[in-house]
């Protein structure tokens, strides 16, 4: 696949084999396979696979989305903090020193406000909770400003 992905690189390839093994199917895929699919496919799947991959799409069974999810955790950067408004940052870090988001300072009128820009934070630091937020956060700023 390297080589010819070398030789070639405008090639779309779909890998059909009877491996479902999620390492082979990551390596397949890092060597610049488009698509895999397995043997027991129907003719009707393979086909539609074809089609989709010359139309620039990339066939996915269970295992494949499986390790399509792990390429992208590694291709994209574990946040983006720096693409953070001033008020997303000024919201992060009032949560970084309150202890609950009504007290966050010229926001307690503005409840869903702050909840909106809480979810754009998390959404930009791929977080899940508060705590993961501030821990990116605290990362960093000078830790000298909390003491």
């Amino acid at each position: 696949m390297r080589r010819l992905k070398e030789m070639l690189p405008q090639i779309q390839v779909v890998m059909l084999t009877v491996y479902e093994n999620t390492n082979i199917i990551f390596s397949a895929l890092a060597s610049g396979a488009s698509g895999y699919l397995l043997k027991k496919s129907s003719p009707k799947q393979i086909i539609e696979a074809i089609r989709e991959v010359h139309a620039g799409g990339s066939p996915r069974t269970a295992t494949l989305r499986e390790v399509v999810a792990s390429f992208q955790k590694i291709a994209h950067p574990a946040h983006d903090y720096e693409t953070l408004s001033l008020r997303e940052q000024q919201v992060i870090d009032g949560l970084a020193r309150a202890t609950r988001i009504r007290k966050l300072p010229r926001c307690s009128n503005k409840l869903l406000t702050v909840q909106t820009h809480i979810r754009h934070i998390y959404e930009k630091l791929h977080v899940r909770s508060r705590t993961e937020a501030v821990t990116i956060h605290l990362q960093h700023v000078d830790l000298r400003k909390y003491q």
